[in-house]
């Protein structure tokens, strides 16, 4: 929690505690008053004054319990903010050769639902454990300089709350940070089962994978319930020792009042008055236990959210080079790259890459066996990665973090999967929110023999693509990409594979559109273990599996 959070936390909780306390000075007007009408004598102050008092103190008591919360509710939602930011920029920022235990729907859950569960441990639980702090402590002090029999009980009744919400907090916490990861694993799955319905189709397998999916389901109902159980069982023990703590205060104080009892109070009999604001004290002496109690599954969530995020922070995967954001100018003179002592450590093992020159303009192949780090060639050629050692050079300049983001705004990149915006075609193409040249979009498209993927669809440019490029084959996006780099007057395109999987007429199409590119000028840099592509392109370099 940052500096002036902490700060505006310890203010809202002074407010909530003086709030609690102003029920001392509205509980004696009222025991005032009670036993002057009990002893038939007039109140001082009078009926009028002590209800205009009271209204005041009830007034002023609810103000400030409101600007507490509002407060509280505002430091959580902020620190929410924080973290919803800080998770998405370290996740932008990561690079795609780095494997990831953690699946993108259990991102999704954690930022759309799993932190809000900070919000009520900011806003109620904080304040709470601020109040069971000072308030009983308070009251009990005034009631044991009125009776100290009064005091012994409340001191015995009190603390034995504590101590058993704390044991059933460590179950607590356990049974939520199990019901917070099938969540996410339920969520995972989901996902999983929704990219491959077509293949789970082909296979006949719906009705196993409805099965497995009400499996998950019924598992996370258990969890849930867990969950609720403990939190049942945290509010009985709770109202269970208040009960008997108030029962045995009212038993006490009506006894003593009624001459029964002459000991458990000081030099004189317990007073009606004394009696009333006993009586008065005992409940709120037990109810801020009992906010800790409502509060209490609260943190038992936020520290399973907090053990997810620290879990994450420890397996934070490497960054890409630079920002990621968008360049406002391009590299100046000759795009020429270069490698020099270039390694890469992944897998528990180092990849050594051979030092190259590739010159403007030129058509480059990089094959070899799999396994021999042809992808991450091609990543940490475009800074998507950082190396181990070594280095890379645009135009005798080191790739760094200060160049990262202007290097990628002058390259172009088809892989083997190409990811699309869930938006228009014509947006996936531009990728800028500013006016398309229609005249210019239409000619990349045409370089890439895209044109006719375009007439096939329903709207035309304006057909909408999901983010796994529905309406489109797997060739016909890979020319999209293409037509994205030509739109970008990419003077390098780095392509990943372009012709894996695909029939030999597709890969042609592919292949057709990829020399598009280089007959216009740019670099082409292509990794690829296709040799009817290979031996198209003008130079070759050969990576050795290890080397």
């Amino acid at each position: 929690m940052a500096h002036r959070d902490r700060s505006a936390m310890a203010i809202a909780s002074g407010l909530s505690v003086l709030s609690a306390l102003l029920w001392l000075p509205q509980a004696w007007l009222v025991s005032r008053l009670l036993a002057a009408l009990v002893e038939g004598r007039a109140p001082v102050p009078g009926v009028l004054v002590t209800a205009g008092a009271f209204i005041t103190l009830g007034v002023l008591r609810h103000l400030l319990d409101v600007l507490a919360g509002w407060q509280a509710f505002g430091i959580g939602q902020r620190l929410i903010e924080r973290e919803r930011i800080d998770l998405v920029e370290r996740e932008s920022l990561a690079s795609p050769l780095a494997g990831s235990s953690q699946t993108s729907a259990a991102l999704a859950t954690l930022l759309a639902g799993k932190l809000d569960a900070l919000l009520p441990w900011a806003s109620r639980y904080r304040l709470a454990a601020v109040r069971v702090a000072i308030i009983p402590a308070v009251i009990l002090v005034v009631v044991a300089s009125m009776s100290w029999l009064v005091g012994m009980v409340l001191f015995v009744a009190g603390p034995l709350i504590p101590v058993f919400m704390a044991l059933i907090g460590l179950a607590a916490r356990q049974a939520s940070e199990k019901q917070m990861a099938a969540t996410g694993t339920l969520n995972s799955a989901l996902l999983e089962w929704l990219n491959a319905a077509s293949d789970i189709r082909l296979l006949n397998a719906e009705a196993l994978t409805v099965d497995r999916f009400r499996q998950s389901a019924e598992a996370l109902r258990a969890k849930t319930m867990e969950v609720l159980r403990i939190a049942f069982l945290s509010s009985t023990v709770l109202e269970l020792f208040s009960a008997i703590g108030i029962a045995l205060v009212a038993v006490y104080v009506g006894f003593a009042l009624l001459g029964t009892f002459s000991f458990g109070a000081y030099e004189t009999p317990l007073t009606v008055a004394e009696g009333i604001f006993i009586l008065l004290l005992a409940p709120d002496f037990f109810q801020p236990l009992r906010d800790l109690a409502a509060a209490w599954h609260d943190k038992a969530a936020a520290l399973a959210v907090a053990g997810e995020l620290a879990e994450r922070d420890r397996e934070s995967a490497p960054r890409i080079l630079g920002r990621g954001a968008r360049a406002d100018s391009r590299p100046a003179g000759a795009l020429t790259i270069a490698t020099r002592g270039l390694r890469y450590e992944a897998g528990g093992g180092e990849i050594a890459f051979p030092d190259i020159e590739i010159m403007p303009g030129e058509r480059i192949a990089i094959c070899g066996p799999s396994g021999a780090g042809k992808t991450t060639f091609i990543g940490l050629l475009c800074g998507l990665a950082r190396p181990s050692s070594g280095r890379v050079e645009i135009g005798g300049e080191p790739l760094d973090d200060d160049l990262a983001d202007v290097w990628r705004g002058t390259i172009g990149f088809v892989g083997q999967h190409p990811h699309m915006l869930n938006a228009s075609l014509r947006a996936n193409i531009a990728l800028s929110g500013e006016r398309i040249d229609e005249a210019r979009l239409d000619a990349a498209l045409a370089a890439a023999a895209a044109d006719g993927v375009v007439a096939a669809l329903p709207r035309g440019v304006d057909t909408r693509l999901g983010e796994n490029g529905s309406g489109v084959s797997g060739g016909e996006a890979r020319r999209l990409t293409i037509a994205r780099a030509i739109y970008a007057d990419a003077k390098v395109v780095f392509a990943d594979e372009p012709t894996a999987d695909l029939d030999a007429a597709t890969a042609e199409r592919v292949v057709e559109a990829l020399e598009a590119i280089g007959r216009q000028g740019a670099t082409l840099v292509v990794a690829t273990h296709d040799s009817r592509l290979i031996a198209r392109f003008e130079r070759v370099i050969a990576l050795e599996a290890g080397r």
